[in-house]
């Protein structure tokens, strides 16, 4: 038996003194009403009404019953008022500085949907962390190895130029500066978002394994100067695959290393990380590329 919403009808018919009138009053049929009350009067021992044709007059124990099934169906009413009040309350979550503002819109959109209302904030990978630490967000999607990672996204090289022979990959020794060349050397600019352990010590020690410059490996202080360096001659951009089509670049992956962003929420207890990835895993996947990194032709 639901004894709130037997409660609800016994509350409603009693204030009315009419079954017919107080179901009507509490959205339910009339025969709904009879069976809820009688439900609880049987639940009860007792009886709750004297019915007669035209009247439902409460009994002594009715009357004695009628404060306490009042309070609880207030109760009631509050908790519901409660749970939609929390649904609505924005989730702060912090979020790398990846996407467009389409991406993020698409995310608080997919969000909505999932009965999730969501507050992004920007911001890069260790300050994402502190954020999540210090209990300002309420959750943060933070940078981890992929073998602690939920979301794992490929990084590859891409450039304003087309590759020469049509090359599926790029490898790192291409970039190698010979006796012969003239020009300054090719640069591989790293955005803000890769400066972590995991991405940026295994890049430096390839990088290091085929010679290139120290100088040739760079961390830009945004995505904005390091897209310009690119789009201004050879450099390439360490990148997703998503990230590439957004910014009209071509993307390849590297010939000889894997590189991957991987991430992972943090939250406290109030931001319950579970409820964020099971309603929101496949939006959060998405704005980050993780299922659009597939290797371009």
């Amino acid at each position: 038996m639901d004894v709130v919403a037997a409660c609800r009808a016994f509350v409603s018919v009693s204030e009315r003194g009419s079954f017919t009138v107080g179901a009507a009053a509490a959205r339910m049929s009339q025969s709904v009403a009879s069976r809820r009350v009688a439900a609880l009067e049987k639940h009860f021992g007792e009886r709750l009404f004297e019915r007669t044709p035209r009247r439902a007059t409460l009994t002594p124990f009715g009357r004695d019953m009628l404060p306490v099934a009042r309070r609880l169906v207030l109760t009631a009413d509050d908790l519901e008022r409660g749970a939609e009040a929390a649904k609505r309350k924005p989730v702060r979550l912090a979020v790398p500085e990846l996407g467009s503002t389409g991406d993020l819109a698409r995310l608080v959109a997919d969000a909505r949907d999932a009965g999730v209302s969501l507050e992004p904030y920007t911001a890069g990978p260790a300050e994402r962390a502190a954020l999540a630490r210090s209990g300002e967000v309420r959750a943060a999607l933070v940078a981890v190895p992929s073998d602690q990672a939920v979301w794992c996204v490929p990084l590859g090289l891409a450039g304003a130029r087309t590759a020469s022979g049509g090359r599926r990959r790029v490898y790192l020794d291409s970039l190698r500066v010979g006796r012969a060349d003239s020009g300054p050397p090719r640069r591989i600019w790293m955005q803000p978002e890769d400066d972590v352990a995991h991405v940026r010590d295994p890049l430096t020690r390839q990088c290091e394994a085929v010679g290139l410059r120290p100088a040739q490996l760079v961390v830009a202080p945004s995505l904005t100067l390091a897209v310009a360096e690119v789009l201004r001659g050879a450099d390439l951009l360490l990148c997703s695959a998503a990230q590439a089509a957004g910014l009209g670049l071509r993307w390849r992956p590297i010939g000889e290393t894997e590189l991957v962003r991987g991430y992972a929420i943090a939250a406290t207890a109030a931001g319950d990380p579970e409820r964020l990835r099971t309603r929101l895993g496949d939006a959060l996947g998405s704005c980050l590329g993780a299922d659009g990194a597939e290797v371009a032709s």
